[in-house]
């Protein structure tokens, strides 16, 4: 069966001071995503889809799209304001892109069969790769999805705090999804915090009231959107950010429709099913400066273990 790897790299990387999408990490000067590449073409995937800021396009073409295109097909779409409605008035000060699910919709012209969705600053491991795409081709109908979800321990950030959607499973099936901001590991305590305001401050770019801290288990099981479809989805997931535009207005600097939210949106509602088989692997990724050198070191190790080869193409 034909899939697609829809890759997110369009955010503007503000807590890494840049595109940290295109930092070199590998020890041939590979970029985080190429491993992502490299584990879905082995998986199966048959199409690769960059979402992108258009001045990213010529440089992702040159030193991934045109050495992986003879593995795979590669196709490229961009996020920006022009690919919103046109009823829609963007306010003059915004800045900030309208989040995953926008993103997602900027890539629909390039997605005719089941797609994964991957951040392109994020190391998911090889297993996961073949998990979903095994979900993938099982999926019957448009009201059902699927996901691989990992290990909150195996997710945590030494440098500063992340967003993770704590998802709740039952016998293999995702009920609900909190996206939760700032979660961070307290050294002094070993302890797992998160500023649970968060969930509030993504889906309505509101700022939140007050901090409410709170302690997670290392255990718990965590979304790092690497959520799978089919493209029939796609008007499913149009209408809904269409009403998401709709509850805003020109103070909404910030406001971001994100995967996990309308995810959870549509599982309240019931009109979403989504299977889930955690991958136990080690997540790693960039979201500060400071993770690169980690990464570096991180990446090394699995080419020394015979994980993957030094030069990918």
């Amino acid at each position: 069966m034909n899939t697609t790897l829809v890759i997110l790299a369009a955010g503007l990387g503000s807590r890494f001071g840049g595109d940290k999408q295109m930092s070199q990490v590998g020890p041939e000067g590979q970029m985080l995503m190429e491993y992502s590449i490299y584990d879905a073409i082995k998986a199966g995937f048959t199409k690769v889809v960059f979402i992108l800021k258009e001045q990213m396009i010529p440089t992702v073409k040159e030193t991934i799209g045109d050495r992986i295109s003879h593995l795979v097909q590669v196709e490229y779409a961009v996020q920006d304001f022009s690919k919103l409605p046109k009823w829609y008035q963007v306010p003059q000060d915004r800045v900030k892109p309208y989040g995953t699910v926008h993103a997602v919709l900027c890539a629909a012209d390039c997605i005719n069969e089941p797609f994964a969705t991957v951040n392109a600053d994020d190391f998911y491991g090889p297993k996961a790769f073949d998990i979903i795409h095994s979900m993938l081709c099982e999926l019957e109908n448009p009201n059902q999805g699927a996901m691989v979800p990992y290990v909150l321990n195996n997710t945590i950030s030494m440098t500063g705090g992340v967003t993770r959607g704590v998802c709740h499973i039952e016998d293999g099936w995702l009920t609900n999804v909190n996206e939760t901001r700032n979660i961070i590991y307290d050294k002094e305590t070993g302890k797992i915090l998160a500023d649970n305001s968060g969930n509030q401050a993504i889906s309505s770019g509101k700022e939140a009231k007050e901090e409410i801290v709170k302690e997670l288990d290392p255990n718990a099981i965590v979304s790092m959107n690497f959520w799978g479809f089919r493209h029939d989805f796609l008007p499913i997931m149009e209408r809904y950010f269409n009403d998401f535009l709709k509850t805003l207005d020109q103070t909404s600097l910030k406001a971001e429709s994100v995967l996990p939210i309308m995810v959870n949106d549509m599982l309240s509602q019931g009109e979403l099913q989504v299977a889930s088989k955690t991958s136990d692997d080690r997540w790693f990724g960039m979201t500060y400066k400071e993770d690169r050198d980690s990464v570096i070191a991180d990446i090394s190790k699995l080419v020394q273990d015979g994980v993957y080869p030094r030069k990918l193409w």
